[in-house]
């Protein structure tokens, strides 16, 4: 199988502000630590060691063995679990919510980033061990953003009614998806083992945090993989003081606020990913998951009639600190405060909300962790590799937009040239000399010298468009070919990864292709990752 890389600043799928930080744009640093190279982690190491406990180590593998306790844990798993009491291991971490069958294609590559990662670690500082993490996002309550995945260009989608916590949500009606799922697959060996994969996660257990915890450790465990379900009450204990803070004070909301406005002062103008609440947590039981808010001197869950007043709510924060759940500006310090971690992997978009709370970090005097770049990857056959050959293109052809794309090989295929740059050229240089001739004659014939300069040159737009449009017309049947190829690398005209479901893969490479991505995948070069598979 072979492999190409392109920039990722070379691509238009990532936002300015992630490419001006994989290029180290010097006004980006105030809003992280350390760039994610691999020199820099030994540093990053020291600062964590010196901020996380034994005892915190102690509470994190009681919890990872109880929530392990009726999985098959790999040796290696098991072996990181129990390595993480040790004071000189420490985790590398990507997170996401908990889609049907995983989702989008990237919740691979995210996993796969964080345990090449760790390899490459692990060999570099070999006295000093790093564990790949997944953090499910088990408390999120986004329903219909994890109810369904894609299947060749049709969505399989779980019809229910569901509120509260996704993690804790029962699998009924998951039986239909298995059935509508497993009659559009053939009758193949690796077709069967999807179907066996499916089955065994979600109508053999009880939640779905379980059955994502069952489907991830079948699929990644034999590479040491640790899943953390961070909706523990053992863990949200040790979140009681940031929680009462958040409650009291409102530090996030004020600190991030202000590093929003930095971020909105820069002269890129950034767009801002997520803005702060003025409380940034939820209150969570069966069914429920709710803003607080305070209003009028008075602790409200919105929604609902349930109400504290300040004593009150601090009582139900040290009682029960389960049902306190951060949200999206909250949730990455609770994952630091309970993990040894040193870096978070994750996409364009979750790296920009983590620039927003470098200084919110800093107030909770918790080290703030290395951020990277998951890596991102095209995955094509050795079918769609002599296509891209036989119509003269290259890959990173196929990342232009598709009007553009077929405009480039309008023009390279033409018999006759389409560009009248050269036309257009010659003509400004005439009547520059027309404008020096009015000049020495009668300056009130600049404006129509001027006048007829736009006219003639929007001659020349309009001849050239025209010629475009008809050889358009004269290679359709090359240009339908080109449509179709892009069409199915980059299906609705996005990311491949952001659509696609590993299945459809699956199906044809079986184990390989978990194997040449693990292969393949090299999370600290910062390029788009192109395999062929064969």
């Amino acid at each position: 199988m072979s492999t190409a890389f392109i920039p990722y600043q070379e691509t238009p799928y990532f936002s300015s502000l992630i490419c001006k930080y994989l290029d180290q744009d010097s006004a980006l640093k105030p809003f992280y630590n350390r760039f994610p190279e691999k020199s820099n982690f030994l540093e990053q190491v020291k600062e964590k060691q010196k901020a996380f406990t034994v005892a915190k180590r102690t509470i994190l593998v009681k919890s990872l063995l109880q929530q392990y306790k009726h999985v098959n844990v790999s040796a290696e798993t098991n072996k990181n679990i129990t390595a993480l009491e040790k004071n000189n291991t420490f985790t590398i971490t990507t997170g996401h919510q908990l889609n049907i069958f995983t989702g989008p294609l990237y919740f691979f590559y995210k996993i796969i980033s964080a345990v090449n990662l760790c390899k490459e670690l692990n060999t570099a500082y070999p006295n000093t061990h790093f564990v790949p993490v997944y953090w499910m996002a088990t408390e999120d309550h986004d329903f219909e953003e994890i109810n369904y995945f894609n299947f060749k260009d049709k969505k399989v989608q779980w019809q229910k009614k569901a509120s509260g916590a996704v993690g804790s949500l029962d699998l009924q009606g998951l039986e239909a998806v298995y059935n509508s799922f497993s009659n559009q697959l053939p009758k193949s060996k690796n077709a069967q083992n999807l179907r066996i994969l499916f089955k065994k996660a979600y109508l053999e257990n009880n939640t779905l945090a379980a059955a994502t915890r069952y489907l991830v450790n079948t699929l990644f465990g034999d590479t040491g993989l640790v899943i953390v379900d961070g909706n523990k009450p053992e863990l949200k204990k040790q979140f009681v003081p940031y929680a009462k803070e958040e409650l009291l004070k409102q530090t996030a909301h004020n600190t991030v606020v202000q590093t929003n406005k930095k971020l909105n002062a820069l002269p890129e103008n950034y767009k801002i990913q997520v803005n702060p609440r003025e409380i940034n947590l939820f209150y969570l039981k069966a069914n429920l998951r709710e803003r607080i808010v305070f209003q009028n001197n008075t602790y409200h869950v919105l929604n609902t009639d349930i109400s504290w007043e300040q004593n009150d709510l601090l009582n139900e924060l040290e009682k029960y600190p389960e049902r306190f759940s951060p949200n999206v500006i909250l949730r990455p310090l609770y994952q630091e405060v309970v993990l040894p971690n040193i870096c978070y992997i994750g996409g364009g978009g979750e790296l920009a909300y983590w620039l927003q709370l470098h200084e919110f970090f800093k107030t909770q005097n918790v080290p703030f962790p290395m951020l990277l770049l998951r890596n991102s990857v095209l995955l094509a056959t050795k079918k769609q590799q002599n296509k891209l050959e036989k119509l003269g293109l290259n890959y990173q052809d196929l990342f232009l937009k598709q009007p553009a794309l077929i405009t480039k090989v309008t023009k390279d295929v033409s018999a006759i040239s389409i560009d009248f740059t050269e036309q257009k050229t010659h003509l400004e240089k005439q009547f520059k000399a027309l404008y020096h001739l009015a000049e020495k004659t009668d300056k009130s014939f600049l404006g129509a010298v001027a006048a007829q300069e736009k006219k003639q040159l929007n001659g020349l737009d309009n001849l050239e468009k025209r010629l475009l449009k008809a050889q358009k017309r004269k290679q359709a049947d090359v240009l339908n070919r080109v449509k179709l190829l892009q069409d199915n690398l980059f299906p609705n005209q996005s990311l491949q990864e952001r659509q696609a479901n590993f299945s459809t893969f699956y199906l044809e490479f079986g184990d390989q292709l978990i194997q040449q991505l693990m292969l393949n995948l090299q999370p600290l070069k910062n390029d788009f990752t192109i395999l062929n598979l064969e």
